[in-house]
């Protein structure tokens, strides 16, 4: 296998926006073998050459691109480059990530949580990614990262996440979920988080949303899953960048 094995949306405008899997990189065990988290317990050196790697597979400059340092939260920041791959890189504590400028690549990680990117549709072109796990969606990621693009038409989708299949949760998840998304969200103790992220984005405004559901924890050779490994596991996640 040459290089990522990514999933790439075709998306509706001047925009390269795809999904990692955990296919064709260098890291080994636990981690392999594209791990794009650096703070998994994998070799740091490693994991900055994954990233390279997943940079020259979209035609993104590594030394442009920026991460974040993920809360779980809700908070939105515009893009600046930083570099990722260098150990000092300075990232903002987020959880999302917009920009307008052509040529900035922004890339998350995720190990059962939602990867998610909105692009505009109208008008200046401006791209948003998005990390959303069961705590940032209740938050308010996506209205937040709805706002981040300033308005005009928006499509959205929804990358590989843990699926409605394999995630059991406890009443306390549950319950707001119900709420906010409509009872059918949650089936049993297993919550479709796919489907809240859809409905939370086409409540914040976007014309089309689209589904990658592929469940992480189902499919050990393709994805990491935290929750099916435990903890000790990598991460894959998703890029993206405005083509110039």
């Amino acid at each position: 296998m040459d290089g990522p094995q990514l999933i790439e949306w075709e998306a509706p405008g001047p925009y390269r926006v795809a999904f990692a899997t955990r296919l064709g990189g260098v890291s080994g065990g636990a981690f392999r073998s594209l791990n794009l988290g650096i703070l998994t317990g994998d070799e740091p050196a490693r994991v900055l050459e994954n990233r390279r790697l997943l940079c020259a597979a979209v035609g993104a400059d590594p030394e442009l691109a920026t991460m974040a340092w993920q809360q779980h939260g809700a908070r939105v920041a515009e893009a600046r480059p930083t570099g990722i791959v260098t150990a000092e890189a300075e990232f903002e504590e987020c959880d999302g990530l917009w920009t307008t400028t052509a040529c900035q690549p922004m890339a998350l990680v995720t190990a059962d949580c939602l990867p998610v990117a909105l692009a505009r549709l109208d008008g200046k072109p401006a791209l948003c990614v998005l990390h959303v796990g069961w705590r940032g969606l209740l938050a308010g990621i996506v209205d937040e990262g709805v706002d981040a693009l300033g308005g005009g038409r928006l499509a959205a989708v929804i990358g590989p996440g843990i699926g409605p299949c394999c995630y059991e949760v406890g009443d306390a998840v549950a319950r707001p979920y119900r709420a906010a998304f409509g009872d059918d969200v949650v089936v049993g103790r297993h919550l479709d988080l796919w489907t809240a992220a859809a409905r939370a984005l086409s409540r914040a405004g976007c014309e089309t949303v689209e589904r990658v559901d592929m469940c992480t924890a189902c499919d050990p050779e393709l994805f990491f899953s935290h929750r099916r490994d435990k903890g000790r596991t990598g991460r894959q996640g998703i890029i993206g960048y405005v083509v110039g």
